[in-house]
């Protein structure tokens, strides 16, 4: 094919635009190197609307790209969309055009680690949006639903999905921004009285995938900040109520643990002798944490009907039958 032969033209749509152009074409051409993105566009390889086209150039709905590359290309550096048959087994919290809101159950990733994971949230939703009809592949150049919010595998709770790229877009942002609350319930070793704001730095260990918490600020660690809230107490236990101010990976139960009130069935940050006493009495195998409640807050159009408003994610039996034997 001579260079100068338009092959494909795309049309921008609601679910395309108010993106940078370079992060629009390594969407659509996912196996595509950024060089060679750069390169085609440097070469009015890529165009828009029929004019050089920049990597920082922002699209707009009705905006048109023109690909002036070969189909051996193309299909060189395109994957197929995919959806992936699993079962669905999140029970739906709150639904509308725009957002699904779930509540992950444990012993499910929330978005694949490794490409054999096929059977995460993620994919669920995916799955559920397309049998219902509201998620059509062909109808889309990249945009695929997707969450906001993570949980770790053996966290329950809500998880956020957005339907539409300007959702996610106006979630994400409130997550950056600190403007989305997110309500944990966690049963620790001790007993605790006061509410209290935890403060510390976190930092990574990606050999054991683990975090280290410390007082004092050190080389890549990260502030956090943690406010925890008692419930209920016994001499032996706490129920408290976390709100995560900042979201850091095992925050929540590094954080915990450094201030020696381990989270109840934490094996990587517990107490060895509790969980074994957990995990014969109640077949609890991992952290007894389940984010319980999201609440809305300044979010823009097309969500600002969700503002003030709160969603309850109700934990399994198993953890609330433990919250009834521990503090009766």
């Amino acid at each position: 094919m001579k260079a100068g032969v338009l092959l494909q033209e795309i049309t921008i749509n609601k679910n395309e635009h108010n993106q940078r152009m370079d992060k629009f074409i390594k969407k659509y051409l996912p196996k595509a190197s950024a060089g060679f993105i750069y390169k085609m566009l440097r070469k009015k390889r890529i165009k828009l609307n029929n004019n050089r086209a920049n990597p920082e150039n922002i699209l707009k709905e009705g905006d048109k790209i023109q690909l002036y590359l070969s189909t051996e290309t193309l299909c060189k550096f395109q994957e197929d969309k995919r959806i992936h048959n699993v079962s669905v087994n999140f029970d739906i919290v709150y639904e509308d055009s725009n957002i699904l809101l779930v509540n992950k159950p444990k012993n499910v990733l929330s978005h694949p680690s490794k490409q054999k994971d096929e059977n995460t949230v993620v994919n669920q939703i995916v799955s559920y949006l397309y049998d219902k009809g509201e998620y059509k592949p062909n109808d889309e150049k990249t945009f695929i639903p997707s969450i906001c919010n993570r949980l770790d595998r053996n966290t329950s709770g809500i998880i956020i999905a957005g339907k539409n790229y300007a959702s996610l877009q106006v979630i994400n942002e409130a997550i950056r921004k600190g403007e989305l609350k997110k309500i944990y319930k966690c049963i620790v070793k001790g007993k605790i009285e006061e509410s209290r704001m935890l403060r510390g730095y976190l930092v990574k260990n990606p050999k054991n995938n683990a975090v280290k918490i410390t007082n004092k600020e050190q080389k890549d660690s990260k502030p956090i900040h943690t406010y925890m809230k008692p419930i209920k107490y016994s001499e032996e236990y706490t129920l408290l109520e976390i709100d995560l101010i900042t979201g850091r990976t095992h925050q929540i139960r590094a954080h915990l643990a450094h201030i020696g009130h381990p989270i109840i069935g934490d094996i990587k940050y517990g107490d060895k002798k509790i969980n074994n006493l957990f995990r014969t009495k109640y077949q609890l195998n991992s952290q007894f944490l389940h984010a319980y409640k999201i609440i809305f807050n300044s979010l823009k159009e097309p969500l600002e009907y969700l503002n003030n408003k709160e969603f309850v994610a109700e934990m399994n039996k198993k953890l609330q039958k433990i919250v009834r034997d521990l503090f009766k």
